[in-house]
């Protein structure tokens, strides 16, 4: 295998080249949603959402689910965010709607791009606090809520729920849902084409025992054309978010957009007509190289970043060389961000391959 590894100088020359050509190239209204990566707790942090930008400029991205708890009360700053992730939207998770206006007012003033109720987490934590999918059974809460922040932003505020929850399930009980909660001015859904069940299933287990059913939330689509409808839940490839918008307005993908991250790279050209050249793996990598110094100088660790990378190479020879030496070295106290480019040098493009 042909070894990679030209100077360090040119190396941040092209980094600084890469973010300044980019950094994203529309509005919130001008991408129209039709791509984004679901908020997943733990994962979708502000590090991996800088790592995803550079991959797609024009997927909306969402934070992790953050409580107005943690907002009002919590020590350390959880609406942090790196600039260059937008367009980018900040979850809530809460039921009080004066502590929802209240953080939806700070996320305003921070610049956020959207805000989004969840009504689909069926974990007990969630349940206890009084959100998440146990809202589904109250709509008129959840239209209070709306109301509540559309009072205080002039941001979209947004609603992600489930299409049933436990033995609720019909559609008269999701299309009742959509009707309390649309009259309070919410205009845009997102569908997980699951329902879940509020006990008895962890959340790992609500994300892939109940059956999809996307044709629920086509159906959606139909009888509400004035709405703003994606769908989440199971979606893996480009065909697939293609074959969905054939029926609705957006797409959302979860975890094969953090397993298989370079799935992201597609999104401009595939769904948005986005001529610009597809990124390149290893440019993504010099880019964040710089990124993670100044995590480092923060105080951050370099495995605070490069956990959301592994999946970068899959598929390539050498990736499984990729992910051992981030995953044995990142952690380590006196890890530096060129161990990037060290991991990196196991990786080998098929073309790069001497034949034995």
């Amino acid at each position: 295998m042909l070894c990679y590894n030209p100077a360090p100088e040119m190396l941040f020359n092209r980094a600084v080249v890469f973010l300044n050509k980019h950094r994203c190239a529309l509005s919130y209204a001008e991408h129209n949603c039709r791509f984004s990566v679901a908020p997943m707790l733990d994962w979708t942090d502000r590090h991996y959402r800088y790592f995803a930008r550079l991959l797609s400029r024009n997927t909306l991205l969402y934070t992790e689910m953050v409580t107005t708890g943690a907002i009002i009360h919590g020590r350390g700053d959880f609406l942090e965010y790196n600039q260059q992730e937008h367009p980018v939207a900040l979850q809530l998770g809460g039921s009080n709607p004066s502590e929802l206006a209240h953080c939806a007012k700070l996320a305003s003033e921070r610049g956020y791009d959207e805000i989004n109720l969840n009504v689909g987490c069926p974990s007990d934590r969630v349940q206890n606090g009084r959100f998440g999918a146990c809202l589904m059974a109250e709509p008129e809460l959840v239209a209070e809520c709306v109301d509540a922040m559309k009072s205080v932003v002039d941001l979209p505020v947004t609603v992600k729920t489930r299409i049933g929850i436990d033995e609720q399930d019909s559609y008269e009980f999701l299309t009742r849902f959509i009707d309390i909660v649309s009259a309070a001015g919410c205009q845009d859904f997102t569908i997980h084409a699951r329902k879940a069940w509020l006990s008895g299933l962890s959340p790992k287990e609500n994300r892939e025992i109940p059956p999809l059913d996307y044709d629920r939330a086509y159906q959606i689509k139909r009888d509400y054309p004035q709405l703003t409808i994606a769908v989440n839940g199971g979606i893996k490839t480009i065909e697939e978010c293609q074959g969905h918008l054939q029926h609705l307005d957006g797409v959302m993908v979860g975890r094969e957009a953090y397993q298989n991250p370079y799935l992201l790279a597609s999104v401009d050209s595939e769904i948005y007509g986005d001529s610009t050249p597809t990124v390149d793996r290893r440019a993504v990598v010099e880019a964040m190289v710089p990124y993670v110094e100044r995590h480092l100088a923060n105080g951050g660790r370099v495995n605070h970043v490069t956990r959301h990378m592994l999946g970068l190479f899959n598929g390539l020879p050498g990736a499984r060389n990729w992910r051992r030496t981030l995953s044995e070295k990142a952690h380590l106290k006196d890890a530096q961000p060129q161990l990037l480019l060290e991991a990196m040098a196991h990786v080998g493009e098929p073309k790069e391959l001497e034949l034995n």
